[in-house]
């Protein structure tokens, strides 16, 4: 049967950008960069969880053109989710990514399940950073 989760996709509007972007901001490792014909198949990876790569996947084939012009407005106005990312201290890590450009929705916040921040990647998806704590109902 299924033994994890493996890949999951972000949608990007510019693949080599937002490969710099995690790799160089947030602290991920650039994976797999492959063409194939006029595909291009971009991944990237956390060096603390590498069996999950992140596809960064521009809006286009196997979408069709009315889907794909869909993801790229929801990418230019900001509407698309992405990942949550777990941190230790969801305070320190939110100083360090505004003291390097990132744009924040959402301060720190005390959450019955931890602490919690919303931030924009540079394409427009938001992530969520958590800093978990029991959840105590």
């Amino acid at each position: 049967m299924i033994s994890n989760i493996s890949l999951v996709t972000i949608y990007c509007l510019d693949q080599d950008s937002t490969r710099d972007f995690y790799v160089n901001v947030l602290g991920f490792e650039a994976a797999s960069d492959v063409t194939m014909g006029e595909f291009r198949w971009v991944t990237i990876r956390h060096p603390a969880q590498p069996e999950l790569e992140v596809t960064l996947m521009t809006p286009g084939p196997p979408l069709d053109e009315d889907a794909a012009a869909f993801v790229r407005r929801q990418l230019e106005k900001g509407g698309m989710g992405g990942l949550g990312l777990r941190v230790e201290d969801c305070r320190k890590a939110h100083a360090e990514l505004v003291a390097k450009g990132v744009t924040f929705l959402q301060e720190p916040q005390e959450r019955p399940y931890g602490v919690e921040a919303v931030m924009r990647d540079n394409t427009g998806n938001w992530l969520v950073l958590v800093e978990p704590r029991e959840f105590a109902g």
